[in-house]
């Protein structure tokens, strides 16, 4: 009777074994392989402007990261009042030799200054592209127009990320500030940029797009 105790209990931990090798996470080749380098390219909202180094979002998505078990660096290539124009112009230096991906969020400020949707389109397209080039893939981080801004330049402004993702294929998180922007406990005294904790919203909602990039990554 104990023999038989014994075979049973060796069948359940092979069981088991089998079990946990099937529901493995998917990111542990990520884990135990090279450092995936990532770029974080955009404006003062990825600088973290008014916010210790520590808190800005490229730190605290990489930490979020890090604590599901990715093995990933961002650096921050933002720079507050940056426009999509700015973007096109600094995007070499910015985004090295040897990057593996860039989430790009950059619009918010070509919307506050009222330009052309027209020209933030061209200008978020021509990054995707000279990226693509050079065989590094993207996330589009996207914006909502401010609704003051009537409802032709929104429809406009709005649409020009689904549109610009879809034609590339890139992973889209539609809007940056979802889940903050508006709310006065999340948001510096300026209502515009997030504080500390805001940061951490955003992270948090926009973190399965970024897991999701990571996976088109590894699988390339």
């Amino acid at each position: 009777m104990k023999r038989q105790s014994g075979s049973l209990m060796t069948i359940i931990f092979a069981c088991a074994a089998a079990l946990a090798a099937m529901i493995t996470p998917s990111f542990a080749p990520l884990a135990q392989g090279r450092t995936l380098h990532l770029v974080a390219l955009g404006d003062s909202l990825t600088a973290g402007f008014g916010l210790p180094q520590e808190a800005a979002f490229p730190v605290v998505l990489e930490r979020a990261l890090k604590a599901k078990g990715y093995n990933v660096e961002i650096a921050n290539a933002g720079v507050s009042g940056d426009t999509s124009s700015g973007g096109v112009d600094r995007l070499d230096w910015s985004v090295p030799d040897g990057t593996d991906g860039v989430i790009l969020e950059l619009g918010a400020n070509d919307m506050l200054r009222g330009l052309n949707p027209a020209v933030t389109r061209k200008n978020i397209e021509t990054i995707v592209e000279r990226l693509k080039a050079r065989n590094i893939p993207v996330m589009l981080a996207g914006m909502y127009a401010s609704r003051n801004l009537g409802a032709a330049y929104t429809e406009k402004f709005d649409t020009l990320y689904s549109d610009i993702a879809k034609k590339h294929d890139l992973v889209l998180y539609p809007f940056f500030l979802d889940g903050v922007a508006g709310k006065l406990s999340l948001n510096q005294s300026d209502g515009m940029h997030p504080t500390a904790k805001g940061v951490e919203i955003i992270v948090e909602r926009i973190l399965p797009s970024v897991e999701s990039f990571l996976a088109r990554l590894t699988s390339r």
